[in-house]
């Protein structure tokens, strides 16, 4: 496995991120301890970097998987917090469910621009408290959009940002790829650590995916990718890419399926607030229902949990 250290923080991390969303309860939903068992196959193989958000509920399958585990791992979260102790009360949660006396990095999650940073500043100046106190290493934020990279990379007090980027531009908002790259390599310039998330577009680059990890490799500014994983087979093939290694043609083909789709049960009423809750602008309502645009889903499922009557799920 190849590392890189992110920006001006001391955090060195694996090139490939162990993406936690997959697993949870979100997404596959795995019993706790096959998650963790998936999670621990990859640190085996030398990942020492797993994304993580409040949203994501996976709190337990990382605690589980590093118990015991002899090196040290980075662990990354998120939170929709915008005031002062909101955010305290998300990362008291983060530490004590983890089981740590610190989070590597923590986030504001899903930021637009710099106007939203600045709207969450109460919720930063706790990172900066906890930062000093040495609970918080590093402080971030998640973005799907070129305005949000540019906000922060203008933000002395942030030193991670884990941008959406691919081949394919699915779910950049605000932008182009070409614009999303120049914005990455402003925030580099500014000393900031970069690592990406949706590098097969939320699964719609599947059938593509040597070609997408490729592009994603090849920018410079970018130390480590966060990749869903849900299954042993799926560590083997990403560890194995990642380090260099040939990917034997039976794994290949055991790994070989149908992209994921977001599905949409027909007992929807058409209440409209997974459409709020989707910030890549993939859903809409037509004939009293809601649909997706599949061009523009990301498969991140953040739109599951806002639907009352369980109607939305990643299959």
């Amino acid at each position: 496995m190849h590392y890189r250290v992110l920006g001006r923080t001391s955090l060195e991390v694996s090139r490939l991120c162990f993406g936690a969303l997959t697993i949870g309860s979100l997404q596959a939903n795995l019993p706790v301890a096959e998650g963790a068992g998936v999670i621990r196959k990859a640190l085996e193989a030398g990942v020492n970097f797993i994304d993580t958000a409040e949203l994501y509920e996976t709190y337990d399958y990382i605690r589980q998987a590093i118990r015991g585990f002899e090196r040290d791992v980075v662990i990354t979260s998120k939170c929709y917090a915008y005031t002062y102790q909101d955010m305290r009360t998300s990362v008291e949660k983060a530490l004590k469910e983890l089981a740590r006396d610190y989070i590597d990095i923590f986030m504001l999650h899903e930021q637009e621009s710099i106007l939203t940073i600045r709207g969450h500043w109460e919720a930063i100046e706790y990172l900066l408290e906890a930062k000093k106190k040495g609970t918080v290493r590093a402080i971030g934020i998640s973005t799907h959009h070129v305005e949000g990279v540019l906000g922060a990379a203008s933000v002395p007090e942030i030193d991670v940002i884990h941008p959406l980027i691919n081949m394919s531009g699915i779910g950049i908002r605000g932008g182009s790829v070409e614009d999303m790259l120049k914005a990455i390599r402003v925030a580099a310039r500014a000393g900031k650590g970069l690592y990406a998330m949706k590098a097969l577009g939320g699964g719609n680059l599947l059938e593509r995916t040597e070609e997408a990890f490729d592009f994603i490799l090849s920018i410079p500014e970018i130390a480590s990718v966060a990749v869903g994983m849900k299954t042993l087979e799926e560590v083997e093939y990403n560890t194995s890419l990642f380090s260099g290694q040939p990917i034997p043609e039976k794994l290949k083909s055991a790994l070989r399926r149908q992209p994921r789709r977001l599905h949409l049960d027909d007992w929807c009423q058409g209440c409209g607030k997974c459409i709020l809750k989707c910030r890549s602008g993939a859903l809409s309502l037509s004939e009293g229902r809601a649909v997706v645009d599949r061009q523009l889903c990301t498969l991140c499922g953040y739109c599951a949990p806002a639907c009352p009557n369980f109607c939305i799920k990643v299959v």
